[in-house]
């Protein structure tokens, strides 16, 4: 297989083949490949920037939702002690993740969708599931599409996956269920991610 512009020529892993990796099949899977489980010919392949928009505002879609989930859940005055201060900390967070990922698409971000929590924000209770079900579909769809972006764009995304998977540890900690229960976390489609949200309405 023909070797990206950040492989070694012996076919060394580099930091940026690792994060494809680890985005395009789960933790798991990119350690198993750091141990040489994996042959060079069932590499990814890399990813060309001009697909970067269109998965780049998949992701904001689902940061546009995580953020006007988590305010609203604020001002609400439903939540008070620890889940109140994930609403508030995990919010700010969000809030940054769709100003990089805007920052990112420049004239191309798309503007942000209808959103209303509704019945998600009633209670303590409804807003736990609601979180750990909107984490959940936020880990899984960074993993199923972030393998597919450019080299230049895949490396600084890392950074907002991993912050995505300490928050669905926090809320999931909260809701009294393991913070970690797989070893790799499954990917899934784009079209199946936002028709869940929309059906539960967490995405306008």
């Amino acid at each position: 297989m023909r070797e990206g512009p950040h492989s070694n020529a012996d076919g060394a892993w580099t930091r940026t083949r690792l994060l494809r990796a680890a985005l395009g099949g789960g933790a798991a899977l990119a350690g198993g490949a750091v141990l040489g489980g994996w042959r060079r010919d069932s590499m990814p392949r890399a990813a060309e920037p001009a697909h970067d928009a269109e998965v780049l505002n998949f992701f904001l879609s689902l940061e546009y939702a995580q953020q006007a989930f988590y305010e609203q859940a604020v001002r609400s005055g439903r939540l008070d002690g620890p889940l109140l201060e994930f609403a508030r900390t995990v919010g700010k967070q969000e809030a940054e993740h769709v100003a990089f990922l805007r920052e990112r698409l420049g004239p191309r971000a798309a503007a942000p969708p209808r959103s209303d929590a509704g019945d998600a924000v009633r209670s303590p209770e409804a807003f736990r599931s609601a979180a750990v079900d909107l984490e959940e579909a936020a880990i899984a769809a960074y993993v199923g599409q972030g393998a597919n972006l450019s080299d230049e764009t895949v490396v600084p995304l890392a950074t907002l996956v991993s912050v995505e998977a300490r928050q669905a540890s926090w809320i999931r900690d909260l809701a009294g269920l393991s913070p970690a229960p797989r070893a790799a976390d499954p990917a899934r489609e784009p079209a199946a991610v936002l028709a869940d949200l929309r059906a539960k309405g967490l995405l306008g």
